[in-house]
């Protein structure tokens, strides 16, 4: 059989190239078949399957509402940009595969941003410091532990068990990394093998920042777990150049997708930041609280922080739109289904009350007012005799005082003089900072464990302060190791330490410890169980080790370095270049090198040319507020805090080293001077004084009183400031004149009983009467956090000049100067105009609130308004105004070792008011200053000058000492 076949093939005779193509064909018909069947036969199946899996609603972002001063100036607006979104859209045989996959994700993309420059957007309170130390950016108290619970998984702060409630940064992120986290570091048999991380392309070690940016992703993504297919954004404003690398990469990026956002852009305008706020990734509070009123509000929500953007919050958010799309299984988008797509809805634009235009020049305005007070009292000396003052005008400020500032309000940064690119001088200034640190601690080391040691009011100045640092900052106010609820301070040991300064640290600290005035259980976990001894033990070694690295406890040491010439001005000075701080481009760096420009000339060149700043140094004076309003609509047209601060800095990516920097600056930027800062009122409460002795009728148009010069009807008596007394005179001369006596007299009278005696008590309660009826004793409405005022409530006749326990701001005294000037209308002030929608339609007009119109005879009025006007016209501050002006000064006392505050209210036209102000220069020396800042402010509005010619860009060089009030 077998040999018939083969005689067969013979006769067919079929080629070897002819058997292989028939092969080739049968197994192409095979093929053909399985495809046909495949997309013909059930391709629909496996489609509609396919799609199935992979359909997802996705978020349409909208865009925040803009924000507009009254001219329609754009002053906050959103700028195209580019984020990246991370989902969780993989399918997972095991957990330790979602974490190998997903902790390979998280590495990539911070590779890539880290490559071209750009960083993760978070809010999360944890960075790596400058030893390479995990640590938190915000001090202990709510916000720090509403992030532990976050952390933790707890939904309040009291769930939080005593261990998570103390850990510290790195038990933190220790947390989050290792197994009870997302297990980015295993040890020991659960670590990751070599060829797990080199399958998913990780490696053998990662760094601090490297596991803390992993963390931060995986914890935001976390944060989503319970909506899978939700993405949250990682990393916002993100250049072209990691736009362009994520793409490239995105098939080994899974749920990584690439979205168009917008970013927040603010005018460039410090003096704007503390009216417009800024925004940021809203916290798990915010969310709480928000959501209250719009469910719609994401994890990854961007919300108003601060000033407007915050109080309007609700208005200028947009609404996201969505649509349906279907992606492959790496996220790609495939198709969009337009059926489904909801468009977005961009948010409703406000527009402000506020003139930016007179917002800035105001803000120069107060910066070269201040720096040319400041100037004007700096001296040559080292350093200053505070006993032998008599009058806070006599204050005056060393040079010594200003090199320490720079180091004292980290205008130079010490912490850099150690580092490997230091520079020549910044490592011979911290040579000498160790030989002064290893002295100090030896001093202290003895005072801490030594026997026979002096009482501390026996200690030299420099070891006093030394010492109660150490007890004082960082024991009770810092650490809170010291307990100050638990001391009981009536105690004798107790007195003799902190009044009578008659025992040694040693001995009080020893005493607080048998006491159990200490509590060191946050720094020994045994504490609980240590007797008096053992605790005093502990807390030794702790302060010593904690001094190494405390900034505060450093700076104390380069304080004392300067005052004994250890270091030097003029090396300081150097610093200021050498961390770019000032510019080596203007031609000095060389002369104060080489010595021919001395380190004092070189400081106040710097400071006229206000290239360093008022704010920077911290001094006193260093900041100031002013505000202007339209009297007959109580619109707040200039608000003005000085310092501001940039909020571009600080809105999208938050520029976290610039945020800590004001948050511990000394000159306290964040606080508004304006709306937050309270002071007593001075002189200019002798208006209200009229106001209430007019209407009482203790006093009338034709009343005189003979001022003496020491109103000697109470104890001790009140001096007027002319002491030699103003002789018999009336209510118009009196405000003229600012006469203490007249208005002792009208609140002594004021207080008169029927049978003759005066009550105190009478007197405050008629001096409350009519701050209230002048809302004195109410906020203004104002829409920025605003502090509560406070009429006096002790000391009646000393009241009545603006002493006593007066407390107001800026914003309540311009109300007050408002409602004087449009006799007797009460507003409430505010900073909105109207909203609209993002097509221009008007939404909400905000028509001016009128509180109350006051029922105030004219004479009464008219006996203001010209005792206002005679203070202006007799004041040679406002020589040359070219504009009748009327005002009142004020010149609020503190004590022998700080400068009285100057404050100016008044309006402008005199004879028609048009606009009301009020300026206060904390610490400003003298009324006379306010009034010379006032005055530069009424010509820039009234446009009486050339703009140049006020806004200099140098520090004012005339300079009043003028308190005659």
């Amino acid at each position: 059989m077998g040999s018939k076949i083969k005689k067969y093939i013979k006769k067919i005779r079929l080629k070897r190239t002819t058997i292989l193509a028939l092969v080739f064909v049968f197994l192409a018909v095979i093929l053909i078949q399985q495809i046909f069947d495949l997309q013909i036969i059930q391709g629909e199946d496996y489609i509609s399957k396919f799609q199935t899996r992979t359909t997802k609603t996705r978020v349409i972002k909208s865009t925040r509402g803009n924000i507009y001063d009254r001219n329609k100036e754009v002053v906050a607006s959103n700028v195209l940009s580019y984020s990246l979104t991370l989902e969780d859209n993989g399918s997972y045989e095991t957990t330790r595969q979602k974490n190998l996959t997903l902790n390979s994700i998280a590495y990539q993309v911070i590779k890539i941003l880290k490559k071209n420059g750009d960083s993760l957007s978070h809010t999360f309170h944890i960075y790596v410091d400058e030893n390479g130390e995990y640590a938190f950016d915000v001090g202990e108290g709510f916000t720090l532990n509403r992030f532990r619970a976050d952390i933790y998984g707890h939904a309040l702060i009291d769930d939080l068990t005593d261990e998570e409630k103390n850990a510290t940064a790195q038990e933190m992120v220790e947390y989050l990394s290792g197994s009870k986290g997302f297990s980015i570091v295993l040890y020991g048999d659960k670590a990751y093998t070599a060829s797990e991380l080199e399958e998913y392309g990780l490696p053998e070690q990662l760094s601090a920042q490297e596991i803390l940016d992993i963390s931060i992703i995986r914890y935001e993504l976390n944060n989503n777990s319970f909506m899978k297919y939700v993405p949250v954004t990682i990393a916002t404003n993100v250049s072209e150049e990691s736009v362009a690398s994520i793409m490239e990469n995105q098939y080994k990026l899974q749920g990584i997708e690439v979205v168009e956002d917008s970013i927040r852009q603010y005018i460039d305008d410090e003096s704007m930041g503390p009216i417009l706020g800024y925004t940021g990734k809203a916290s798990s509070e915010e969310l709480e609280s928000l959501r209250e009123q719009n469910s719609a509000y994401t994890n990854d929500a961007i919300v108003g922080k601060a000033g407007i953007e915050q109080y309007m919050e609700l208005t200028l958010q947009g609404t996201d739109g969505k649509e349906t799309v279907s992606v492959d299984n790496m996220g790609k988008v495939l198709k969009i289904d337009e059926d489904t797509k909801v468009d977005p809805v961009a948010g409703n634009d406000v527009y402000l009350t506020i003139d930016s235009d007179w917002q800035s020049a105001t803000y120069q305005i107060l910066k070269q007012r201040v720096a040319g007070i400041l100037l004007s009292n700096i001296e040559a000396t080292k350093t200053f005799d505070y006993d032998a003052v008599t009058d806070a005008s006599q204050i005056r400020i060393p040079i010594y005082d200003v090199y320490n500032a720079l180091v004292e309000n980290s205008v130079i940064d010490i912490t850099k003089f150690d580092s490997e690119d230091a520079s020549d001088t910044e490592k011979n200034l911290y040579a000498k900072f160790q030989q002064k640190q290893q002295q100090v601690f030896d001093t202290i080391t003895n005072r801490l464990t030594g026997d026979n040691l002096p009482a501390y009011k026996d200690e030299d100045q420099q070891v006093q302060e030394y010492l109660s640092y150490i007890c004082n900052t960082l024991l009770r106010d810092t650490l809170g190791i010291i307990s100050k609820d638990a001391i009981d301070t009536s105690d004798a040991t107790y007195r003799a330490w902190a009044v009578e300064e008659a025992i040694s640290l040693k001995e009080y600290l020893n005493y607080a410890a048998s006491q159990n005035w200490i509590d060191i259980s946050s720094i020994s976990p045994e504490g609980e169980y240590l007797d008096s001894a053992e605790v005093y033990s502990s807390l030794t070694s702790y302060i010593i080790d904690y001094l190494k690295t405390d900034l505060g406890f450093s700076k104390l040491l380069y304080k004392y370095m300067l005052q004994e010439d250890s270091i030097s001005g003029q090396e300081l000075c150097l610093v200021l270049y050498e961390q770019g701080v000032l510019s080596k481009d203007d031609g000095v760096y060389e002369s104060l090198a080489s010595g021919t420009v001395g380190a004092y000339d070189f400081m106040i060149n710097k400071i006229a040319n206000l290239e360093i700043e008022p704010a920077q140094l911290a001094l006193m004076p260093c900041s100031a507020s002013a505000v202007v309003t339209d009297v007959h609509t109580g619109e707040v047209l200039a608000c003005v805090s000085y310092p501001g601060y940039d909020n571009n800095r600080l809105t999208n990516n938050m520029d976290t080293a610039y945020y800590s920097k004001l948050a511990t600056d000394l000159s306290s930027p964040f606080f508004n001077k304006a709306t937050q800062q309270t002071t007593a009122p001075g002189s200019t409460m002798k208006l209200l004084s009229t106001i209430a002795g007019m209407m009482e009728g203790v006093i009338d148009d034709d009343t005189y009183i003979e001022c003496t010069g020491e109103f000697d009807y109470v104890e001790p008596s009140i001096f007027c400031w002319n002491k030699n007394g103003h002789g018999s005179i009336e209510i118009r001369t009196a405000i003229q004149e600012s006469c203490n006596y007249f208005f002792n007299m009208v609140g002594f009278q004021l207080g008169k009983t029927g049978d003759n005696e005066f009550s105190e008590s009478l007197s405050l309660s008629k001096l409350q009467q009519y701050a209230s009826m002048l809302y004195l004793d109410q906020k203004t409405g104002i829409e920025l956090t605003e502090a509560t005022p406070h009429v006096s409530d002790t000391n009646a006749v000393p009241s009545y000049m603006g002493q006593g326990t007066h407390l107001y701001t800026t914003t309540q005294l311009v109300r007050y100067a408002t409602t004087l000037a449009n006799s007797g209308t009460v507003f409430k002030l505010s900073l909105l105009d109207k909203v609209t929608d993002s097509n221009g339609t008007v939404l909400e007009d905000y028509t001016p609130k009128i509180e109350d119109t006051l029922d105030i005879p004219d004479n009464v009025w008219d006996d203001i308004h010209d005792g206002m006007y005679r203070v202006v016209q007799t004041h040679d501050q406002f020589n040359g105004l070219g504009i009748d002006a009327a005002g009142k000064t004020g010149t609020a006392e503190l004590d022998l070792r700080h400068p009285n505050h100057g404050l100016f209210i008044g309006y402008a036209p005199a004879t028609d008011p048009e606009y009301a102000i009020c300026v206060r220069i904390a610490n400003g020396y003298s009324s006379g200053n306010a009034c010379l800042a006032a005055n530069d402010i009424f010509k820039y509005i009234f446009e009486l000058a050339d703009e140049e010619s006020i806004l200099t860009g140098y520090a004012s060089s005339d300079v009043s000492t003028t308190s005659n009030d």
